[in-house]
Protein backbone atom coordinates (compact mmCIF):
# COMPACT_ATOMS: atom_id res chain seq x y z
CA UNK A 1 0.00 0.00 0.00
CA UNK A 2 1.39 3.22 -1.01
CA UNK A 3 1.71 6.10 1.72
CA UNK A 4 2.09 9.89 1.40
CA UNK A 5 3.26 11.79 4.57
CA UNK A 6 2.88 15.64 4.53
CA UNK A 7 5.06 18.45 7.03
CA UNK A 8 2.55 17.80 9.51
CA UNK A 9 2.25 14.53 10.17
CA UNK A 10 -0.77 13.77 7.84
CA UNK A 11 -0.14 9.63 6.37
CA UNK A 12 -2.28 9.36 3.55
CA UNK A 13 -2.06 5.86 2.76
CA UNK A 14 -4.07 4.14 -0.55
CA UNK A 15 -5.73 1.23 1.23
CA UNK A 16 -7.22 -0.32 -1.27
CA UNK A 17 -7.17 0.00 -5.30
CA UNK A 18 -8.21 -1.81 -8.16
CA UNK A 19 -11.53 -0.82 -9.49
CA UNK A 20 -11.64 2.06 -7.36
CA UNK A 21 -9.37 3.78 -4.89
CA UNK A 22 -9.49 4.34 -1.08
CA UNK A 23 -7.71 6.43 0.54
CA UNK A 24 -7.44 6.27 4.71
CA UNK A 25 -5.92 9.98 5.93
CA UNK A 26 -5.06 9.64 9.59
CA UNK A 27 -2.59 11.88 12.09
CA UNK A 28 -2.71 8.74 14.78
CA UNK A 29 -5.76 10.30 16.95
CA UNK A 30 -8.69 10.92 13.72
CA UNK A 31 -9.15 8.32 10.68
CA UNK A 32 -10.91 9.59 7.78
CA UNK A 33 -11.98 7.50 5.09
CA UNK A 34 -12.03 8.75 0.84
CA UNK A 35 -14.77 6.82 -0.77
CA UNK A 36 -15.78 3.04 -0.18
CA UNK A 37 -15.39 0.95 -3.10
CA UNK A 38 -17.34 -1.47 -5.11
CA UNK A 39 -19.55 -4.28 -3.13
CA UNK A 40 -17.13 -7.07 -4.34
CA UNK A 41 -13.90 -5.34 -2.30
CA UNK A 42 -15.57 -4.81 0.86
CA UNK A 43 -13.65 -7.84 2.70
CA UNK A 44 -10.69 -6.85 1.63
CA UNK A 45 -11.01 -2.83 2.29
CA UNK A 46 -12.27 -4.01 5.90
CA UNK A 47 -9.39 -6.59 6.00
CA UNK A 48 -6.71 -3.96 5.23
CA UNK A 49 -7.92 -1.19 7.69
CA UNK A 50 -7.79 -3.96 10.57
CA UNK A 51 -4.15 -4.00 9.28
CA UNK A 52 -3.68 -0.67 10.58
CA UNK A 53 -5.23 -1.10 13.23
CA UNK A 54 -8.35 0.98 12.27
CA UNK A 55 -11.02 -0.16 14.70
CA UNK A 56 -13.17 3.84 14.56
CA UNK A 57 -13.47 5.68 11.20
CA UNK A 58 -14.22 9.32 12.23
CA UNK A 59 -15.39 10.38 8.92
CA UNK A 60 -16.52 8.97 5.25
CA UNK A 61 -16.23 11.37 2.71
CA UNK A 62 -17.69 10.43 -0.70
CA UNK A 63 -16.41 12.36 -3.32
CA UNK A 64 -19.96 11.60 -5.07
CA UNK A 65 -21.90 9.18 -5.19
CA UNK A 66 -21.42 6.41 -8.29
CA UNK A 67 -21.43 3.04 -7.59
CA UNK A 68 -17.26 2.37 -7.63
CA UNK A 69 -17.47 4.82 -5.11
CA UNK A 70 -20.36 4.26 -2.73
CA UNK A 71 -21.12 0.96 -2.85
CA UNK A 72 -19.76 -0.47 0.58
CA UNK A 73 -20.60 3.17 2.36
CA UNK A 74 -23.67 1.95 4.34
CA UNK A 75 -21.29 -1.29 5.80
CA UNK A 76 -18.62 1.54 6.77
CA UNK A 77 -21.14 2.92 8.50
CA UNK A 78 -22.23 0.35 10.43
CA UNK A 79 -18.75 -1.43 11.24
CA UNK A 80 -17.10 1.64 11.89
CA UNK A 81 -19.61 4.12 13.32
CA UNK A 82 -18.45 7.00 11.00
CA UNK A 83 -19.70 10.33 10.10
CA UNK A 84 -20.72 10.32 6.16
CA UNK A 85 -19.77 13.47 4.44
CA UNK A 86 -21.32 14.49 1.03
CA UNK A 87 -22.33 16.96 -1.24
CA UNK A 88 -25.94 18.07 -1.22
CA UNK A 89 -26.22 17.55 -4.65
CA UNK A 90 -25.23 14.36 -4.61
CA UNK A 91 -27.68 13.76 -0.86
CA UNK A 92 -30.45 12.39 -3.01
CA UNK A 93 -28.21 9.52 -4.43
CA UNK A 94 -26.98 8.30 -1.35
CA UNK A 95 -29.97 8.63 0.63
CA UNK A 96 -31.72 6.61 -2.12
CA UNK A 97 -29.09 3.89 -3.32
CA UNK A 98 -29.92 5.07 -7.06
CA UNK A 99 -26.50 5.00 -9.55
CA UNK A 100 -26.21 7.55 -12.11
CA UNK A 101 -24.13 6.86 -14.63
CA UNK A 102 -22.30 9.79 -16.22
CA UNK A 103 -21.91 11.49 -19.90
CA UNK A 104 -19.18 10.22 -21.94
CA UNK A 105 -16.18 12.36 -23.13
CA UNK A 106 -15.05 10.82 -26.53
CA UNK A 107 -16.92 8.70 -28.92
CA UNK A 108 -17.04 5.19 -27.37
CA UNK A 109 -17.56 6.26 -23.61
CA UNK A 110 -20.40 8.40 -25.41
CA UNK A 111 -21.86 6.04 -27.56
CA UNK A 112 -21.92 3.56 -24.85
CA UNK A 113 -24.03 5.87 -22.41
CA UNK A 114 -26.25 6.39 -25.46
CA UNK A 115 -26.92 3.11 -25.86
CA UNK A 116 -26.33 1.60 -22.04
CA UNK A 117 -26.74 4.22 -19.61
CA UNK A 118 -30.36 3.96 -18.35
CA UNK A 119 -29.62 -0.18 -17.89
CA UNK A 120 -26.18 0.82 -16.25
CA UNK A 121 -27.43 3.13 -13.90
CA UNK A 122 -30.43 0.32 -13.20
CA UNK A 123 -28.32 -2.18 -12.61
CA UNK A 124 -26.04 -1.01 -10.41
CA UNK A 125 -28.14 0.78 -7.97
CA UNK A 126 -26.34 -0.01 -3.82
CA UNK A 127 -28.11 -0.02 -0.66
CA UNK A 128 -28.90 3.49 0.67
CA UNK A 129 -26.96 5.05 3.35
CA UNK A 130 -28.26 7.91 5.65
CA UNK A 131 -25.75 11.22 5.25
CA UNK A 132 -24.59 13.30 8.63
CA UNK A 133 -23.14 15.95 6.80
CA UNK A 134 -24.12 18.02 3.67
CA UNK A 135 -21.86 20.26 2.47
CA UNK A 136 -22.66 23.29 -0.61
CA UNK A 137 -19.72 24.74 -0.35
CA UNK A 138 -15.85 25.29 1.01
CA UNK A 139 -16.03 23.35 4.26
CA UNK A 140 -13.02 23.48 6.91
CA UNK A 141 -12.99 19.96 8.93
CA UNK A 142 -10.82 22.11 11.54
CA UNK A 143 -13.33 21.80 14.40
CA UNK A 144 -12.72 17.76 13.84
CA UNK A 145 -9.00 18.78 14.81
CA UNK A 146 -8.16 18.26 11.11
CA UNK A 147 -5.95 20.35 9.04
CA UNK A 148 -7.93 19.47 6.12
CA UNK A 149 -11.05 21.23 4.13
CA UNK A 150 -13.43 19.89 1.48
CA UNK A 151 -13.39 21.99 -2.09
CA UNK A 152 -16.27 21.40 -4.61
CA UNK A 153 -14.91 20.27 -7.80
CA UNK A 154 -18.09 19.38 -10.15
CA UNK A 155 -17.83 18.61 -13.57
CA UNK A 156 -17.86 14.74 -13.34
CA UNK A 157 -20.80 14.68 -11.71
CA UNK A 158 -22.49 18.10 -9.84
CA UNK A 159 -21.81 17.42 -6.79
CA UNK A 160 -18.29 15.93 -7.10
CA UNK A 161 -15.84 16.96 -3.71
CA UNK A 162 -11.98 17.13 -3.14
CA UNK A 163 -10.17 16.54 -0.19
CA UNK A 164 -7.27 18.73 0.71
CA UNK A 165 -5.00 17.42 3.13
CA UNK A 166 -2.37 20.39 4.93
CA UNK A 167 -2.86 21.81 1.41
CA UNK A 168 -0.17 19.40 0.46
CA UNK A 169 -2.15 16.47 -0.82
CA UNK A 170 -5.58 16.74 -2.91
CA UNK A 171 -7.53 13.39 -2.84
CA UNK A 172 -10.31 14.68 -6.06
CA UNK A 173 -12.28 11.10 -6.82
CA UNK A 174 -12.82 11.34 -10.36
CA UNK A 175 -12.20 15.25 -10.94
CA UNK A 176 -9.09 13.84 -12.29
CA UNK A 177 -8.05 10.17 -13.83
CA UNK A 178 -4.86 8.73 -13.44
CA UNK A 179 -5.06 5.74 -15.42
CA UNK A 180 -3.63 7.79 -19.26
CA UNK A 181 0.06 8.78 -19.47
CA UNK A 182 0.25 12.51 -20.08
CA UNK A 183 -3.45 12.80 -19.11
CA UNK A 184 -5.45 13.84 -16.04
CA UNK A 185 -8.94 13.89 -18.67
CA UNK A 186 -11.41 11.43 -17.38
CA UNK A 187 -13.49 8.86 -19.57
CA UNK A 188 -17.08 10.18 -18.06
CA UNK A 189 -18.07 13.51 -16.89
CA UNK A 190 -21.30 15.58 -17.20
CA UNK A 191 -19.65 18.72 -18.02
CA UNK A 192 -16.35 19.46 -19.64
CA UNK A 193 -16.66 22.80 -18.80
CA UNK A 194 -16.94 22.95 -15.28
CA UNK A 195 -14.67 20.33 -14.80
CA UNK A 196 -11.81 22.31 -16.20
CA UNK A 197 -12.41 24.99 -14.02
CA UNK A 198 -12.22 23.00 -11.06
CA UNK A 199 -8.95 21.81 -12.38
CA UNK A 200 -8.02 25.59 -11.80
CA UNK A 201 -9.63 25.63 -8.48
CA UNK A 202 -7.41 22.70 -7.85
CA UNK A 203 -4.35 23.98 -9.21
CA UNK A 204 -4.93 27.54 -6.89
CA UNK A 205 -4.28 25.59 -3.81
CA UNK A 206 -0.79 24.84 -2.83
CA UNK A 207 -1.00 21.07 -3.65
CA UNK A 208 2.06 19.28 -5.05
CA UNK A 209 0.15 16.16 -5.17
CA UNK A 210 -3.38 14.87 -6.78
CA UNK A 211 -4.75 11.56 -5.85
CA UNK A 212 -7.58 10.20 -8.18
CA UNK A 213 -9.74 7.02 -7.60
CA UNK A 214 -8.66 5.62 -10.66
CA UNK A 215 -5.11 5.12 -11.50
CA UNK A 216 -1.84 6.43 -10.14
CA UNK A 217 -0.65 9.87 -8.18
CA UNK A 218 -0.63 13.36 -10.48
CA UNK A 219 1.63 15.94 -10.41
CA UNK A 220 0.73 19.82 -10.28
CA UNK A 221 2.91 20.10 -13.50
CA UNK A 222 0.92 17.74 -15.14
CA UNK A 223 -2.75 18.63 -13.99
CA UNK A 224 -1.46 22.54 -15.40
CA UNK A 225 -0.46 21.10 -18.76
CA UNK A 226 -3.66 19.31 -19.16
CA UNK A 227 -5.57 22.56 -17.86
CA UNK A 228 -3.67 24.98 -19.91
CA UNK A 229 -4.69 22.38 -22.90
CA UNK A 230 -8.21 22.63 -22.29
CA UNK A 231 -9.10 25.86 -20.73
CA UNK A 232 -10.33 27.78 -23.43
CA UNK A 233 -11.79 25.04 -25.44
Amino acid sequence: MKIWKTKNGFKVIKILSGRSNVFLVTNGKKNILVDTSPTRKWSKLDRNLKSFNVSKIDLLILTHTHYDHVENAFRVKKNYGVQVFVHQEEEYFIRTGKNKFPSGTNLFTRFLVRTLGAMLSNKFNFSPCQPDVIIDSVFSLKKYGLNAYLLPTPGHSAGSISLIVDNEIAIVGDALFGVFKNSVFPPFADDIKTLVKSWGKLLETDCSLYLPAHGSVKTKEEVQQEFNRRKNR
